[in-house]
């Protein structure tokens, strides 16, 4: 899916035309900028010191989290189009902890917790990312990534919803 696509309605599956796409035309510049986020939070001209393989497979390693298959196919895709470094590959393993990088287990861990549960994190939590040699930057720029996927995951599952009730 290229950036210039609409991820959600095609993740959901709206129709043009249908009730569902109506609905969402007069909501058209929240979805745009849903769209614009989407592609600043996974696709940033600069990515800073996360890679796009890596902000491509901790979304994917969230939309797990989620059970949310059609997310994960897409963050999928998007890891690959980025080449899928080993290390990268791994973080989207549910299963993996980091292993003995700690700074991949610094991310791992910080994502589980606030996908898992955002009102537990703390700030010893951002004080272990800086341990571990993560930039302020980085961290801010994990902390979007983090908050945004969740959104697009909710709001797809609650047009899902709509969609399954027109």
């Amino acid at each position: 899916m290229s950036g210039n696509e609409d991820v959600i309605k095609a993740i959901v599956g709206i129709e043009p035309g249908s009730a569902l796409a109506d609905v969402i035309a007069g909501r058209a510049d929240i979805m745009a900028l849903t769209q614009q986020t989407h592609d600043g939070a996974l696709m940033p001209e600069n990515p800073g010191g996360l890679s796009h393989a890596e902000r491509a497979a901790l979304a994917l390693r969230i939309a797990k989290i989620n059970d949310h298959k059609a997310f994960e196919e897409h963050f999928e895709t998007m890891l690959e189009k980025a080449g899928s470094p080993d290390g990268a590959v791994r973080m989207a393993d549910i299963w993996f902890d980091g292993g003995s990088d700690p700074r991949a287990r610094a991310l791992i861990r910080h994502v589980d917790l606030v996908a898992h549960a955002p009102k537990d994190a703390t700030r010893r939590d951002i004080e272990l990312l800086q341990e571990a040699g993560i930039a302020d930057a980085d961290i801010v720029r994990l902390s979007e990534l983090v908050a945004f996927v969740s959104y697009q995951i909710r709001v797809a599952v609650g047009l899902a919803l709509m969609k399954g009730l027109a």
